[in-house]
């Protein structure tokens, strides 16, 4: 009796993760948007998924445990890595790229990394309101007056530059965040 229930269970299970997405209800989307992001060196999502094997080493291997493992709520994405920068950013030690087994996460320098790009909302950020001169994005930044500048006391963020870290939107002590890290999907694919 108990192997007929785990086996209808297992068979459920699979017939609902093989079912089209409209017959589900809904669009299985990527779990990165956000402030939610891939690794460094991250392959691009399109294939994010495929790559990874879930083996959970990018998870194990970082000091900071700003990785952290997606669980079956997300479907195909689960057992992939994600950080999620308001709870603990990406602290660019780049040790989760030395142990990735199969290139789902490609080395790279700390200052080529793009996992995002951040993004200040002006009318909340209390600088830009002049309601105060707050430099917290500014001086957690590990990579200021580079990625992220003060004009005229105010943060201004060099795109280019920025790694997505999400030290700045981590630091912001606003509720909700007056810097955000938008994802760039444009990640080099291999």
């Amino acid at each position: 009796m108990l192997k007929k229930t785990r086996r209808s269970f297992l068979a459920g299970l699979i017939s609902l993760l093989t079912l089209p997405q409209a017959a589900r209800g809904g669009v299985l989307s990527s779990p990165v948007k956000r402030n939610h992001l891939r690794p460094p060196g991250a392959v691009s999502e399109d294939i994010f998924a495929a790559k990874c094997v879930r083996c959970g080493r990018c998870a194990e291997i970082c000091p900071y445990r700003s990785i952290k493992i997606l669980d079956i709520r997300h479907g195909i994405f689960a057992g992939t890595p994600l950080i999620e920068v308001e709870k603990i950013p990406c602290y660019l030690c780049m040790k989760c790229v030395e142990v990735c087994p199969t290139g789902t996460l490609l080395p790279v320098r700390m200052e080529e990394v793009r996992m995002g790009v951040a993004v200040i909302n002006k009318r909340h950020c209390v600088t830009w309101r002049g309601e105060s001169l707050c430099r917290t994005c500014y001086n957690v930044c590990p990579l200021k007056e580079k990625a992220i500048k003060l004009d005229q006391l105010r943060p201004v963020v060099i795109e280019e530059a920025c790694t997505g870290c999400g030290l700045c939107t981590h630091g912001c002590p606003l509720t909700p965040k007056a810097i955000n890290i938008e994802p760039i999907y444009a990640f080099r694919k291999r």
